[in-house]
């Protein structure tokens, strides 16, 4: 997954107060000493992730390589019985286990693409929330909708595109007509990805899940933004719905997809 190439938005639906009509400052726009700062340490939720699933990875790998014997894997991926017998861990694991390489690196890699664009807007804290809703939303949703095991950080990256699609057409009169273009191309980068998720041995359930988890979670109790004009240059973007008001309904939402799935699990094995 790929983002589209940045470009500046413009605000021609905004009626500012000064005679040239400029676009509003994003909150990505840092003062100078936070924007020479390295990424590490302008994005932590989301290089904190990529570390904490690194470590995972290398314990799985180092498992194989002396014991023979992935307990991360066998202990930790979704499995609809295992949930349902009360192992309720296993809606939060199968975000940090990858099976492979190559799908530790595409996901890694989709993570530091999407992970900085959603942590600028939304602040760590709710990025990071936001990440675990929708991979805990994927993995419910797989359990539902299918009976194999699945492990994978990609229900939680789509819930991130998700965010994004959400969060540019909310704000769509904000950004005017860069935001709709942003908006069309993530929605565009969605759908192809979840086409090419329809090919055999790819949990498109999961994907599917964590997209609608965090388009759902961020439309409702992302950010809320309106350019607020505070000089003669330009306006800049004030969040009406911040973490801190937000973040107790963002954890009874978190609760209930968890209790939801609980319940889905035992519904099903009861068919």
């Amino acid at each position: 997954m790929s983002l589209p190439p940045s470009e500046p938005p413009i605000g021609g639906e905004l009626q500012p107060r000064t005679p040239v009509e400029l676009p509003p400052r994003a909150p990505e726009e840092l003062p100078l000493d936070r924007r020479t700062q390295p990424w590490i340490q302008r994005f932590p939720a989301t290089f904190g992730l990529i570390a904490f699933t690194m470590l995972v990875f290398l314990a799985q790998y180092f498992s194989l390589q002396l014991l023979r014997w992935d307990p991360v894997l066998e202990y930790g991926v979704k499995i609809r019985e295992a949930i349902a017998a009360g192992e309720v861990w296993r809606l939060v694991t199968p975000i940090f286990i990858h099976v492979g390489m190559w799908h530790f690196f595409v996901n890694m890699y989709s993570l530091y693409i999407l992970g900085p664009a959603v942590e600028s807007f939304f602040g760590s804290a709710r990025m990071l929330a936001f990440y675990m809703i929708s991979g805990v939303g994927g993995v419910a949703m797989s359990m539902l909708l299918s009976a194999h095991a699945s492990a994978g950080a990609s229900g939680a990256i789509f819930g991130l595109l998700g965010a994004l699609v959400a969060f540019f057409f909310r704000h769509r009169k904000v950004f005017g007509r860069g935001g709709m273009v942003r908006f069309r191309h993530l929605l565009l980068i969605a759908l192809l990805n979840l086409f090419l998720g329809l090919m055999p041995g790819i949990d498109n359930w999961g994907h599917l899940g964590g997209f609608i988890s965090g388009a759902l979670v961020t439309y409702y109790l992302g950010p809320d933004l309106e350019p607020q004009f505070l000089d003669t240059e330009r306006p800049r973007l004030v969040d009406h719905r911040s973490w801190r008001d937000t973040r107790r309904w963002i954890i009874l939402v978190a609760v209930v997809i968890v209790a939801l799935a609980m319940m889905a699990s035992y519904s099903t094995l009861g068919r």
